[in-house]
Formats: structure tokens, sequence, C-alpha cells
């Protein structure tokens, strides 16, 4: 029996929804090139992802529609939230409890059809922002906003945090962040949203299971870190000093290499080009040219390339963010993902149960309590 630790480089099901190949990442057969520079909104990103075709403008002024019209949440949810907001408790935690009484309040969370799955899907799609921001909000103080059903999802999510209208500059970078997370073939969230949906469980379960598997410090939360590492730089004013520091004690650098990319990361060019963009002229600059030094620094001596977590770490802290909340958002993207993927398993479901190969001692004699 043949062993990959980590199940590295090993195939587990055959998918439509995303690919990683030669450095590349596509979403149903489209480059996130194509995405990106044709400024795809990231509610198509979601109809594509679940539906496998971009929308007509018809299927997607529906979906939006749809969605928009889902993005309140109850007072219950509301109580819930302001009873978890006390600072000491993990926000990951808090979402994940969040998404399962999501659950618990829908008197139709146990029907499978595909009609009600589809439902549920735009309900925690459509809601999860709220959460999220209502949460941020609580936390600090503040009364949640109601969401505007004449905002678009990226722009309604900001609106609701920071209680302004944001700009098209703004807008801009918080769309193209929410597609870039989207999706990321079977990474470890995904995998276990697609083992739990095995089981033909609900969705709220799955995705609760997403949830606690990207808390995992290996998985979500590598943004946050890097944040920590730029203000701690910036504090010391010396990248190379504080680099050379930590590679010596052999301290990982947080945001850089990656299991699959050898490159490039296809997602970083993108939230680079935004953290540029939003920091041009502003006290934050700084941020961006000694996230610049770094990225430079690690190429040259280590000869890693920095991935998706490291400028998008500036790109949330320039649009309102706090550094706490960011595996949060990168929760919000990829629940689309993880929707898509548990649809897609239940539509051609077999339990996954793969075996393991035992390592242990054998043929032990039992021996009584009072003999041992």
């Amino acid at each position: 029996m043949t062993v990959s630790n980590g199940l590295k480089d090993m195939i587990a099901c055959d998918t439509r929804i995303s690919s990683i190949s030669d450095d590349r990442l596509s979403y149903g057969g489209y480059d996130i090139s194509e995405l990106m520079t044709n400024k795809a909104t990231f509610e198509e990103v979601i109809y594509l992802l679940w539906n496998g075709h971009l929308p007509t403008q018809i299927e997607y002024n529906h979906f939006v529609k749809e969605l928009r019209a889902n993005y309140t949440i109850s007072d219950a949810i509301e109580q819930c939230l302001l009873i978890q907001s006390r600072p000491h408790l993990h926000p990951m935690s808090v979402l994940r409890s969040t998404v399962s009484l999501l659950g618990v309040y829908n008197l139709q969370a146990e029907e499978r059809s595909v009609e009600a799955v589809y439902e549920q899907s735009v309900q925690l799609m459509a809601k999860i922002p709220t959460i999220i921001a209502a949460f941020a909000r609580l936390r600090t103080g503040q009364q949640p906003i109601e969401p505007r059903e004449d905002l678009g999802f990226a722009a309604n999510f900001l609106y609701m945090l920071n209680g302004e209208e944001p700009s098209n500059l703004e807008i801009e970078a918080m769309n193209k962040a929410l597609i870039l997370h989207a999706d990321h073939e079977l990474n470890a969230s995904t995998f276990a949203a697609r083992v739990c949906a095995s089981t033909l469980t609900d969705i709220y379960s799955c995705v609760t299971t997403a949830i606690g598997a990207l808390k995992g410090p290996l998985h979500g939360g590598a943004n946050e870190r890097v944040f920590d590492m730029l203000v701690e730089i910036r504090e010391l004013g010396d990248v190379e000093a504080y680099l050379s520091e930590k590679l010596a004690s052999k301290e990982k650098i947080m945001g850089f290499g990656h299991r699959v990319y050898k490159t490039v990361d296809p997602r970083e060019t993108y939230l680079r080009e935004m953290a540029q963009a939003l920091t041009a002229g502003t006290q934050e600059q700084e941020l961006f040219d000694i996230s610049r030094q770094i990225e430079l620094f690690m190429k040259e001596k280590k000869g890693l390339i920095p991935n998706v977590d490291f400028y998008s770490a500036t790109v949330y802290h320039v649009l309102g963010i706090d550094s706490s909340i960011f595996t949060l958002i990168f929760a919000m993207s990829r629940v689309s993902g993880w929707i898509a993927h548990i649809q897609e398993q239940q539509k051609h479901n077999k339990l996954i149960r793969p075996r393991s190969a035992y390592k242990g001692l054998s043929h032990l004699e039992y021996i009584p309590i009072n003999r041992r």
C-alpha cells in the first residue's frame, strides 16, 4: 500500500470547478487573468463556479436579485453575534458557530432536493458578509449597519463594515480579492467540505466543517501574520535586519512559498497591483514599499515567491478591515467555492472513505487489569 504524507500529489476526485496547472489558475475553464482583465464581478464568478458557465444578462440579473434579497440576517442571529462579540473569542470560531446556527434556524435545512440545496446556497452566500460585518462592528462597540440591496456584493460588504459608501477603487479591490480567493482546487478546507458532503449531510454542516479547517494556522490566517510582520518591520525601520534575524533562527516568513505553485502565484500579481493603487500617495504607501523590499529579499536569499496572502494583507488593511478578521474575509470568498464542491460532490456522490497504513504493534496478549 502506497502512502503519501499529506496526500501530496494524490488525485482524490474529478471536478469541473477549478484547475491549477503550470502555475496557472482557472475557474470553469476561464483563466484567472481573463476574469481579472475583463473586470468580472464576484457575482459572475459565484454563478460560474455553481453552474459551470458564465451567466447571460438575464441569468445574472436574476441571480444578483436573489443574493441581494437574502442579505439580511435575523434578530436572533444578530443577538447571537452580540453574545459572541467578546474580544477573547476567535473570530473564526464565531463564524463557525454562527453558520451552524443558520442551519438550526432554517426550517428547510434538512431538505435535500436540488431546489432546496440551491436556496440554502444562496442564503448562505448572501448572509455571510452581513454576519462578518455585524460581528466586526459589534466587537468594537459599534452598531451593525443594515445591508443595502442597491449595492453589489463587494460594495455592500464595505458599506456595512465601514459605514460609508466605498469608492470605485475600493470596490474594484474588494471585488478582485473576492474572486482571487473564491476557489483553489482541492485545498484542505475544500477537501474537508467534500468529505462531509459525501455523507449526504446538510450544507450547513459541510460549510461549518470547512470553516473549522480554514481556521487552522497552516491553511487560513497567514495574511494576518503578514500584516503583523509589516507593522513590526515599519517600527524597526530595517527590512534586511528583521528578515535576516528571522531566517537565522529558522522562523518561517509568512506569505511566501506554496505547495503547488513553483514560479509564480497567479493571484499575487493582481493583489500587488491593487495594494500599490490603494496606497499610492497615502501614509500607507510605506507598507507597500516595505512589502516590495521583502519580496525582493526573499527571492534573492531564498528563491521563494510571494503567495496570495502576502499582498492581500495590505489590500485588506487599506480597505478598513482589521487584521484580526482577515481570515473571515478569506472565508467569505471561499464559501462560494465550498458550495460549488459540496453541490458537485452530492450530484456524483461516493462516500469518501480512504484507508490507513497501520504501523503499530500487533498480536499482543491481553493481560487482566489486576496483573498489569
